[in-house]
Formats: C-alpha cells, sequence, structure tokens
C-alpha cells in the first residue's frame, strides 16, 4: 500500500516515523511544533499515541526553525492532522526573515518586475518564473508588475500588501504552474480560494489545500479590501506567454479606475535604519577557515578553537550543506558568527562554480585589525590573528 493510499492516520504516521529517523528533525523547530500540534488534539494523540512519544523523546534543543528542506515530513504530518482537526494548523509556522518596508512602490521586496505604477494588470506567475521574465520584457502598457509566488502565506501577505499599496491595480492575472512539491506549497489554488471564499476568524483561507494558508501578518479588513479592488482572472497552468500578453491587453482595456476603499495602513512595518556593527564579540565555540578546493571540486571549512588549535574540517559542495553541519556539530553559538559563516561560504561556492579567486573576509568592525591581511604570512585566511588573540570569526 502507497503512502497515497493509506488513510490519514496511518500516513501521518508514516510521515513521523521518516522524521524520526532524520536526526536533522530532531532539532528543528518544524518537527517539534508538529509533535506538539498533533498532541494537542485529544482525538490524535489518542490514536497517534506511541509515534508521538517516540517523536517527543528525541527532541533535541531547538537550533533553527526551518531548514527549507524539500521534503517536510513534519508538515506533511501536520496538514494531514488538520484535515481530522483544523485547530492542529494553528501550531505551524514557516519561518523566514522579517521584511522591510521600503520607500516608494511596491513598499514590500518580492520576485517581480516593476512596470508602471498607473497600470490596471498585475499578474502573478506562480512557479513559472520564465514569465516573469517573458511578460516583464514585453513592454505591455497595460501592465503594473509581474511576479512569481512560491507560498500560500508570506508570499501572499506580500502580495497582498502590495496590491494594496496601489490602487491603480484592479485585475490580478493568475497564472503559470502551480505545482505541488513534497513540501506542501500550493500558493495558486490558495490564492484563488482567498479571492472566492475569504478568510475565517483566525485568518486561515477557506477553502486552500497548500501548506500553510494561515495570514499571520494581515487583518481582515485588509483581506476584504484586496478580494474588492481586483477581480480574479484565472489561467492556472497557462504558460503560453504570447496568449497571456494578449490576455494582458484586452484586460487593461477594461480599466474602471483607481480604487478607493483601501485601508490606511496597508504597510506597518517600522524601518529601522541599519548600522555598523559594534566591537566584534569572539564566538566560544571558536572560528573557521573557507576555501574552496578546485581540485576536488569542493567547499573545504576548518574549525579552529580560539586558541588556534585545528579540531573540525568538513568538505562540501554547497553553502548550506557544509553551515549546516557545521550547526549540527554545535561549533557555531552566536548569530552574528553563523550570519558571517553562511555569508563566506556562499562567497566561497561562486568562486568555485565560477573559477574565480576567493580570499576570505575578515569579520566587520574590529579596529583591532588591519583594513586587509590577504598579504600578511601569519594571518589565517579570513584575515585572524589566532596566535595574538585576534580570531575574528
Amino acid at each position: 500500500m502507497t503512502a497515497t493510499s493509506q488513510d490519514p492516520l496511518a500516513r501521518i504516521n508514516t510521515e513521523l516515523r521518516a522524521a524520526i529517523a532524520a536526526k536533522k528533525c530532531w532539532r528543528c523547530g518544524c518537527f517539534q511544533d508538529a509533535v506538539r500540534s498533533l498532541q494537542a488534539c485529544g482525538a490524535l494523540r489518542s490514536a497517534l499515541g506511541v509515534v508521538l512519544e517516540e517523536a517527543a523523546i528525541r527532541f533535541e534543543p531547538r537550533r533553527y526553525e526551518c531548514l527549507g528542506c524539500e521534503v517536510c515530513w513534519p508538515a506533511v504530518a501536520q496538514n494531514l492532522g488538520a484535515e481530522i482537526d483544523p485547530a492542529v494548523a494553528e501550531g505551524t509556522h514557516c519561518a523566514t526573515e522579517a521584511v522591510e518596508a521600503r520607500d516608494g512602490w511596491p513598499p514590500l521586496p518580492g520576485d517581480y518586475q516593476i512596470m508602471r505604477f498607473r497600470a490596471p494588470v498585475a499578474v502573478c506567475t506562480l512557479n513559472s518564473e520564465h514569465l516573469t521574465h517573458e511578460l516583464g520584457a514585453s513592454g505591455l502598457g497595460g501592465l503594473a508588475i509581474v511576479g512569481s509566488l512560491h507560498t500560500e502565506n508570506l508570499g501572499i501577505e506580500r502580495l497582498i500588501r502590495n496590491v494594496l499599496a496601489n490602487p491603480h491595480i484592479r485585475f490580478l492575472v493568475l497564472c503559470g504552474e502551480d505545482t505541488r512539491k513534497a513540501i506542501g506549497h500550493l500558493p495558486g489554488q490558495s490564492l484563488s480560494a482567498l479571492i472566492q471564499y475569504g478568510v475565517d476568524e483566525k485568518m486561515r483561507i477557506l477553502g486552500a489545500e497548500g501548506k500553510r494558508p494561515l495570514l499571520k501578518n494581515l487583518v481582515p479588513e485588509h483581506v476584504e479590501a484586496f478580494r474588492s479592488q481586483v477581480q480574479l482572472i484565472a489561467e492556472i497552468g497557462n504558460t503560453n506567454a504570447a496568449a497571456l500578453k494578449s490576455l494582458i491587453s484586452t484586460t487593461a482595456s477594461n480599466d474602471p479606475g483607481p480604487f478607493c476603499g483601501a485601508p490606511a495602513d496597508t504597510v506597518s512595518v517600522p524601518i529601522d535604519q541599519a548600522e555598523t556593527a559594534g566591537r566584534l564579540v569572539l564566538d566560544p565555540a571558536g572560528y573557521f577557515v573557507v576555501y574552496p578546493d578546485p581540485a576536488r571540486g569542493a567547499l573545504m571549512l576548518e574549525h579552529y578553537s580560539n586558541r588556534g588549535v585545528l579540531d573540525r574540517v568538513f568538505s562540501g559542495t554547497s553553502a548550506p550543506v557544509l553551515s549546516a553541519s557545521a550547526i549540527d556539530a554545535g561549533l557555531v553559538s552566536r548569530l552574528d558568527h553563523a550570519a558571517y559563516l553562511g555569508r563566506e561560504l556562499t562567497r566561497a561556492e561562486w568562486a568555485l562554480q565560477n573559477g574565480e579567486r576567493y580570499v576570505q573576509d575578515r569579520a566587520p568592525a574590529d579596529p583591532d585589525l588591519p583594513a586587509t591581511t590577504q598579504n600578511e604570512s601569519d594571518a589565517v585566511g579570513c584575515g585572524c590573528y589566532p596566535d595574538k588573540g585576534n580570531s575574528c570569526c
């Protein structure tokens, strides 16, 4: 019997077993939150008591909220649980970096191309990013903005806020592929359901089938204004750029004029001015040296104690894999260190893939270090002087 032919309880058990077998899940917020949400439902706790207990005893101190895995077993299990008891979905989350409002329009960032502020048509290409570029290069006079959409929560929230910030947008063409990957996102169907049915009192999109159809950063007034402002042109699955261009032009000719009912607080995210980091604080766990190894076609990541003793070496082909390995090994204890490591691994990966020279940068804001140490014989790859007590990482 395949997983898709099993009853929901059996499928939940299958997904949780897969998560239990993966050590990366034990310290992940997706796994822990999903298990706790399922345990909070009496009926599910009774039916799945054994596997839920086995899952709970695997919990380790949480190290990350979400790893962005292509297959998220806990999320699938929780979605199945929500089909039995909708309250299970209230314990969900989908981690992301906070967004910042920006000057002008659109106020929130995203994967889009801006065309004309006063044009009446917005186009959402869902997972067909090539359509964004093809339609964006068309120069159509009636097109205001065209962009992709990959999630039915944060992605839809940004789309709504950006549309409400432009009263000239009166039509939303929804096209492209709405592929449901194993992780469960189905933004096109969810957005269509939102416009058709709205949300419930908990801001869950009615009739949505996606992984996380919860709009936690909006209020009902935003949703209702959005539903009133735009007319949906449903073309999910249509990837014919020529046909879509014709549709956009025809739709724009029916422009009813600017919308006057948008709430005043469509974007309420405060803007903080970024500042230069203060004096460097060493990570008690030590520091890293990053370098690409073209001969092996791999990235090498060396870890040193703050006394300059090499104690771990990792090899991998991508920045995310090496970052996760270092975190799993407990070698990163500060967020600024994690940010620095991710940045340098990304730079090194780019250099390896493109055959470019890579020199590891020193950490910022350490006044005791010179501006550059690339030619200093006693500096390690990141510009640190471990023998002088100046480990920048």
